[in-house]
């Protein structure tokens, strides 16, 4: 069967202004020589006036707050970064890409200047000006530099968009069935091709309306692709980052770091829910549903030797069982009568589609009994106060908390874990608000206030720690 990597650029690849394009075209030419690639592209980066770097998606979601309030939009950031871009290319293919360039800002500024008519961006016209300023416009002009670096590539057309979902516009999700169905284009794109680019995060539903996934879905669009390929090549998923993955956020722990050569399905999945960007923890839970087992891996794109291999069993390891460390701010924890919590948590399920939550150990007062669930993003919960409340209008919602996580699948092998780590932190100075810690789960959940710091000097307490406690 012949090979498929899916390989996934993030904008911290592409880089300010494209600056990080020499090596990923470098990259792509490495994972050919091998295999058939789809690569999917992130929106790039540019460079604000303060001089810090600044994704083209955070640029235009404030072009559109503009339109809201009355102020006209403009694209002048967003064709300054491709202008940059563009000269990469050789003369052969400038005057075609600049032509599709001006093809898709056409699109975007008619999306922003309809927001500004109606003083409103969200929906289809905020997808609209996302797409078409970002992951989809990257995608085509990702073609033409690598066809000026001799390499046969082609890109997906969004009029013959692969990833179909349902009608959520701004936090949509993916639908195997329908997708398959329009798998034709880039079936025939992936054969004639040594590259197929095609942009992250966007996809329509069945009636033509764009949509896209939350922050950070273009790793499920790498995820998703794998998921309609995997029959049809041997395939794997490949995501390029600044690094493999270590012990810790490299940005909270400076030292003693340790390499992590494998995770499991489960344990990358938990990582990601809980903070640590290795990849959307939904990438991983649709891999699962859709009963998939293929190989990812994480590579340092400036020294590919350096990977991180996520499987869904595991090979024999040696080394540390509590593999990561990892915290989340501006949590929430959510208390509701335990006879009204089933009926929330199948609607998160059934329409909502959400599982970025956790349920913490129930509690009994006035001999009502209570349950409680530990939302990993407080901002989801204020967007949906009204909804989550009409399960149980007398539930309460406790706002200004972080986690504190500790992952590994054999961490039962880990001794006296649970009393080292929470002693850590009270040595540190805060103040535990909630500890959850049992030997059949692999991670173990330590709640406190998120304020002032306290995530980060929990996360290095415990992560120094760690390499003092024996285990089996």
């Amino acid at each position: 069967m012949t090979k498929l990597v899916v390989a996934k650029f993030g904008g911290s690849a592409i880089g300010p202004n494209g600056e990080g394009i020499p090596q990923i075209i470098q990259r792509i030419a490495d994972l050919k020589q091998n295999s058939k690639v789809i690569a999917v592209f992130s929106a790039p980066l540019t460079i604000d006036n303060d001089g810090k770097k600044r994704s083209l998606t955070d640029v235009i979601l404030e072009q559109g707050r503009n339109a809201e309030k009355g102020i006209a939009p403009t694209l002048e950031t967003v064709r300054s970064t491709y202008n940059q871009i563009v000269k990469l290319l050789d003369s052969e293919n400038e005057s075609d890409c600049r032509k599709i360039i001006d093809i898709n800002l056409e699109k975007a500024q008619q999306s922003l200047d309809h927001a500004l008519e109606k003083q409103e961006f969200a929906d289809e016209t905020r997808s609209k000006a996302l797409a078409f300023t970002g992951e989809i416009l990257m995608s085509h002009v990702m073609k033409y530099i690598l066809k000026s670096n001799h390499i046969n590539a082609d890109s997906v057309e969004y009029d013959d968009w692969p990833i179909i979902t349902d009608s959520n516009i701004e936090s949509t999700n993916f639908l195997p069935s329908e997708s398959r169905g329009k798998m034709g284009k880039i079936e025939e794109l992936v054969a004639q091709n040594e590259v197929v680019s095609i942009g992250g995060f966007i996809g329509k539903t069945v009636d033509n309306i764009t949509t896209t996934y939350e922050r950070g879905g273009s790793d499920r669009t790498a995820a998703d692709l794998g998921i309609l390929f995997n029959k049809k090549y041997e395939t794997s998923i490949d995501f390029e980052k600044d690094s493999a993955v270590v012990s810790a956020d490299p940005k909270t722990v400076e030292e003693e770091l340790r390499e992590v050569k494998q995770l499991s399905y489960n344990e990358a999945r938990l990582a990601g829910m809980f903070g640590m960007k290795i990849l959307d923890p939904i990438a991983i839970k649709e891999i699962v549903e859709n009963g998939v087992d293929m190989p990812i891996t994480v590579t340092n794109m400036k020294n590919p030797s350096e990977i991180t291999t996520i499987k869904r069993s595991l090979d024999n390891q040696e080394g540390h069982p509590i593999k990561l460390v990892t915290g989340k701010e501006n949590c929430c924890i959510f208390r509701i009568e335990t006879s009204s919590i089933q009926k929330l948590l199948t609607s998160l399920e059934k329409d909502k589609r959400y599982s970025e939550y956790v349920i913490l150990s129930p509690f009994t007062k006035d001999g009502i009994e209570f349950s409680r669930i530990l939302f990993l993003d407080g901002d989801y919960v204020k967007r949906n106060e009204k909804y989550l409340m009409g399960f149980d209008s007398l539930a309460t919602i406790t706002y200004n908390r972080g986690v504190i996580t500790l992952i590994g699948d054999e961490m039962w092998r880990v001794q006296q874990v649970a009393s080292r780590t929470s002693a850590k932190i009270g040595e540190s100075g805060l103040n535990i608000l909630n500890m959850d810690a049992q030997e059949e789960t692999s991670r173990i959940i330590i709640v406190i206030e998120d304020s002032e710091g306290n995530i980060r000097k929990a996360i290095k307490a415990i992560h120094h720690e760690i390499s003092n406690i024996n285990f089996i």
